[in-house]
């Protein structure tokens, strides 16, 4: 068998195609190779710059988060003023430092100017009065609005990434006549008869709600604690027996931030009882306490004593310089009255002040009205007095101021504030009696440790006959209200908002006392201090027509005086790009 070999030969053309293919395939490949090699470095590149500028971002934001705390704390307890004195200071004190962290040894911060370890922090030009969000919704506040800026780099990293962030405040001053009703601490409401609560209502503290009848919420409900239908632990009453209507919301708010007074760093009700009394020899008028206490703030100072009364100009008016002559005095305040207070079981000594004959005085006076027309406007008619009682009286007896004749108020209204206990006797401020219409009302307030009415009908002979003898008469008082309470004390309710106002007479269900203005209810009463006790000789309830004053929606018709509680509110967030302190 004859075996055939056969040989396949290659042609030179072909050995060259098939190098070239592997040549170019190969260099395909390092192109790709080289193109992933980039893009790995690339990548790496941007994911480290990426993590870089993140770090910078946060840091940035720690800077401006720094300043942001040392404002906030500042405007709680000073207010404004103290966070415009203090500008310079978050400019250039409060980058972090390695006094705060070692982490910071490398970061360096400017304020987008070029000026290295400083803060941009400016206020917003203007102020601006205007509606708050949640959870205060519905009020009003004036709203000064601070820019703070912050630009970092870490000089450590091989990545130059320089991060700005641009943070905005808020600070609010909330005018506290807004709230229908006001607890600087726990807040208490019950009701014997049907109840109807219009106005915001807000508990710096917990919410009892404890109704005996039906009580309805016409606006919002806010509590920095709990709200809770039940009465006090102290309280030994039975459970409530009533229901409760929310007709603004479905149910309140809560917890919510409080709201605080400027006096300080301590804003306990025990603290901002000073707002109410007169300074300590020695303190700076100007302070934050100094600046809120009605003695400084008051356009006029009637200080009483065992020898007779003076008047001054107020302290932040013209430095007290004023005197007001005695004679002129006389025309409407006495000290010659006297009565008996069935809660306190003691006779009460009032320095009853005429408002009606303070009211002409006011208009046609020489000494302090001149003082005013010039420091103030040619148009300005006094608008708040203050009252000091240094008088020594008997155990028996109590120190008070009684304002009465208050049908008619001055032109710019009129707050009347004492550190002691205070009595408004018939009509206040009511044009239109009987009625929530508060048209042609006078801004209002009245400050005191407490707050008594006494009706139309009260007669300073009879108060130590026995309660169904005093009976009291339809009564009208149209003002804003800021007190104390005896707080509720195991077995001893303090009353609740429902006696707010304190009584002393017998009303019943056809006598009305009507009521329209802002009840705050802001610390312990120190003078007036028995506790409420509706047993039968010291009053029966009238029957109340109660309202917010809707005039004090409107920053022109509060009354004079009025403090305003502080909030601040975060607005914006952004980052900004290195060299500027706007966003785009």
């Amino acid at each position: 068998m004859t075996v055939k070999t056969s040989f396949t030969t290659q042609k030179p053309g072909q050995t060259g195609s098939a190098l070239i293919l592997v040549l170019i395939m190969s260099a395909t490949a390092l192109v790709i190779l080289a193109g992933v090699m980039t893009w790995a470095a690339n990548s790496n590149r941007l994911t480290h710059r990426s993590i870089q500028f993140t770090r910078s971002v946060a840091a940035a934001e720690g800077a401006t988060e720094k300043v942001e705390s040392q404002i906030t704390r500042d405007f709680l307890s000073g207010g404004e003023a103290l966070v415009s004195q203090n500008l310079d200071i978050y400019r250039r004190n409060t980058v972090p430092s390695s006094s705060d962290s070692s982490y910071w040894n490398t970061w360096e911060f400017n304020d987008g100017n070029g000026n290295l370890n400083q803060t941009y922090v400016q206020r917003v030009p203007g102020t601006s009065y205007v509606v708050l969000d949640a959870p205060y919704a519905g009020l009003k506040g004036y709203v000064s609005t601070y820019t703070v800026v912050s630009h970092v780099r870490d000089t450590a990293s091989i990545q130059d990434v320089t991060a700005g962030v641009l943070q905005k405040l808020q600070l609010a001053q909330i005018p506290i006549f807004q709230f229908g009703m006001y607890s600087s601490g726990n807040m208490e409401i019950s009701c014997g008869q049907p109840f109807d609560v219009t106005g915001h209502v807000h508990s710096n503290g917990k919410l009892y709600i404890e109704p005996d009848n039906s009580l309805t919420f016409e606006s919002d409900v806010t509590a920095v604690g709990d709200v809770l239908f039940q009465r006090d632990p102290l309280d030994t009453r039975g459970p409530p027996a009533g229901g409760v209507v929310y007709v603004q919301t479905n149910s309140p708010t809560f917890p919510v931030p409080s709201l605080t007074l400027p006096i300080g760093t301590t804003n306990t009700p025990e603290a901002v009882r000073e707002i109410i009394e007169p300074p300590p020899l020695g303190e700076d008028p100007h302070s934050p306490i100094g600046l809120l206490r009605y003695y400084n703030e008051s356009d006029m100072v009637l200080t009483v004593s065992d020898t007779g009364f003076t008047a001054t100009s107020g302290q932040q008016l013209n430095n007290s310089a004023t005197s007001i002559p005695t004679n002129e005095l006389r025309t409407f305040v006495s000290t010659a009255s006297s009565f008996s207070d069935a809660r306190e079981g003691k006779t009460v000594q009032p320095i009853d002040i005429n408002i009606g004959s303070l009211t002409t005085w006011s208009q046609t006076n020489s000494n302090l009205r001149s003082v005013l027309i010039n420091v103030k406007s040619p148009s300005y008619v006094m608008n708040s007095i203050y009252v000091v009682d240094k008088r020594t009286l008997p155990a028996t007896s109590m120190g008070a101021v009684r304002v009465w004749n208050g049908l008619q108020l001055p032109t710019n209204g009129l707050t009347v504030a004492t550190g002691r206990p205070l009595y408004v006797w018939k009509d206040y401020n009511a044009p239109i009696l009987g009625s929530t219409n508060t048209s042609t009302t006078r801004p209002a307030s009245l400050v005191a440790d407490a707050i008594t009415i006494l009706s139309d009908n009260w007669s300073d002979a009879n108060s130590t006959s026995p309660v169904d003898s005093r009976t009291a008469a339809p009564t009208t008082v149209n003002a804003a209200f800021l007190a104390g309470v005896v707080e509720t004390t195991l077995g001893n309710y303090s009353g609740g908002m429902e006696n707010f106002p304190r009584f002393l007479e017998t009303w019943g269900l056809a006598n009305i006392f009507t009521y329209n203005g802002s009840m705050v209810k802001m610390f312990p009463s120190l003078y007036a201090t028995n506790a409420w006790n509706n047993n039968n000789n010291i009053y029966s309830p009238p029957k109340r027509n109660w309202a917010y004053d809707v005039n004090f929606d409107d920053p022109t018709k509060l009354p004079p005086k009025t403090p305003s509680l502080l909030k601040v509110f975060r607005s914006q967030w952004a980052t900004v790009p290195p060299g500027t302190n706007t966003t785009p």
